[in-house]
């Protein structure tokens, strides 16, 4: 079995953060979205994995390179412009073959993972099987609609009006019969090949499609309040470990992490929490649920619900909750309120 990871989406619900970096690429305690992707699926024994990117995609690139301090392979795959799931299936068509392959969409987490899921579908071998979760409002998925004995009858993009709340998350096990499918479709009312409309034609032609649903924790980072809250879920799982310096003036309290380098000097510190290598916390409080990159300076400060990313400085500023700090990006304190905002930022002053 293969892989086949999307990440080339521009993120145009994280801007400004998608403008500089790919949304995969923003981390998630400490780690990017894309490695958490990547782990899920080297767990189920999966190790050449094509990657969707948009354009060379070379901060993607980049920071994983050929793939092997991951234990995996990856194959880079360039996407001019994005037009839909099930063209990204014939665009990987030479790397995927005849192969069984997974397809995962690149911003999604699922603490769980899907061992289980794969077992199955490696068991008995259906044409497709997707991966379903209970929603609160279907309106805005793929929806998947069972008869009473469980198999899928249908699926709908974006239904007005849903007959079924149980949503295709982004985690989906085909075997070679969907490029058919994915030939044989046309592109919806948006203009997009769906990766629905293909499931619906193997359903339609006699394929076998099964449905699992997902029961722990799963979100689609495509927001800043889905990225904290996502990040406030896997930091309950975080096992503490000091391997930085803290001073005899420093409190930690409760799960935290300080990576080697990073330096806590008369802090409060409490879990959980994650400071990355090289960072400096002097004088502050910060915690719970937060965390922050490589090399970040902390002075005078306050935040707790956050993450700040790798440079990013906060300097004589506190009640910071909720936040998402860009890369190298500095808080400062001022006499009066001085904003510098870009497009489509989202900036709230209390009074």
């Amino acid at each position: 079995m293969k892989a086949l990871v999307l990440s080339g989406g521009s993120g145009t619900r994280l801007r400004p953060f998608s403008y500089s970096m790919p949304k995969q690429l923003i981390p998630i305690a400490n780690k990017p979205v894309l490695a958490h992707v990547l782990e899920n699926i080297r767990s189920i024994g999966v190790t050449e994995i094509g990657v969707i990117v948009a354009g060379d995609g070379a901060p993607i690139r980049e920071a994983f390179g050929d793939g092997t301090r991951f234990g995996v392979r990856l194959t880079y795959i360039p996407q001019e412009t994005p037009s839909g799931l099930a063209a990204c299936v014939t665009l990987a068509g030479a790397f995927l073959g005849d192969d069984d392959f997974v397809m995962y969409l690149g911003d999604n987490i699922l603490p769980e993972g899907i061992e289980e899921i794969a077992e199955r579908f490696a068991a008995d071998r259906p044409a497709a099987q997707v991966v379903v979760h209970k929603v609160a409002d279907p309106t805005a998925f793929g929806v998947v609609e069972l008869d009473p004995e469980g198999r899928v009858t249908r699926l709908v993009e974006k239904p007005r009006q849903p007959r079924s709340d149980l949503a295709l998350i982004g985690v989906y096990f085909f075997t070679s019969a969907i490029h058919e499918a994915v030939a044989a479709i046309e592109p919806s009312a948006r203009g997009e090949l769906e990766i629905t409309d293909a499931v619906q034609w193997l359903l339609a032609t006699g394929g076998e499609v099964r449905a699992t649903q997902y029961e722990g924790y799963w979100k689609d980072t495509g927001r800043v309040d889905d990225v904290l809250d996502c990040n406030r879920k896997l930091l309950d799982e975080l096992l503490p470990s000091v391997t930085g310096t803290v001073d005899a003036h420093s409190v930690i309290k409760g799960q935290v992490v300080v990576e080697q380098g990073a330096c806590i000097v008369r802090s409060t510190i409490e879990g959980p929490t994650i400071i990355g290598a090289g960072t400096r916390v002097e004088d502050s409080h910060v915690g719970p649920y937060t965390s922050i990159g490589e090399g970040c300076v902390l002075r005078d400060a306050q935040l707790a619900g956050s993450i700040a990313l790798a440079g990013a400085s906060v300097i004589g500023v506190t009640g910071l909750h909720g936040s998402l700090i860009g890369r190298s990006a500095t808080v400062g304190r001022a006499a009066r309120h001085r904003l510098v905002v870009g497009d489509h930022t989202s900036v709230e002053v209390a009074a």
